[in-house]
């Protein structure tokens, strides 16, 4: 039995590894985020991209490094000229602003490499209801089917 593609967006990999928040929100957040990667993870077969090692590697040297080392061995996608392609498309049509570009290399390397879901703590460009079905009908009006994005919360039971 084949298990579930999951694509780590960076997001995950931040919440895992870093201080545990002072805000209640990002704090259980963390935890839940701790709590899917001990409990739940061998479940899926798990994806990060060039452009996660890009982002992980950023910062404070020494919290990158523990990001980095969270993700060693984790399969990496690459960013293909189709993929290229359906992030500009995605940026242009959902339309994302131009920061968050890199949101959309997210959302276009998963779907073009078949990824069942699309795991992200970002709520503001990725886990968000209004652009999700903006995102499904750019990535569908392509010919890929857009994985489901969602919280680890949302993939915490079978």
């Amino acid at each position: 039995m084949t298990k579930p593609k999951v694509y780590l967006e960076t997001t995950i990999i931040s919440y895992l590894t870093a201080r545990p928040s002072r805000d209640l929100i990002v704090a259980a957040n963390q935890q839940i985020t701790r709590d899917w990667w001990q409990m739940r993870r061998t479940s899926f077969d798990l994806f990060v991209s060039e452009a996660v090692v890009g982002e992980a590697s950023a910062g404070d040297e020494s919290a990158a490094l523990q990001r980095l080392e969270e993700i060693e061995g984790i399969p990496l996608l690459t960013l293909t000229t189709d993929a290229a392609a359906l992030a500009e498309k995605l940026a242009r049509e959902v339309p994302l602003p131009e920061k968050a570009i890199t949101d959309a290399i997210h959302v276009a390397v998963a779907a073009t490499n078949g990824m069942d879901y699309l795991m992200t703590w970002n709520c503001r460009h990725l886990a968000n209801a209004v652009l999700r079905s903006k995102i499904e009908d750019v990535c569908r009006e392509r010919g890929y089917e857009p994985p489901v994005i969602c919280t680890p919360q949302e993939l915490m039971e079978e």
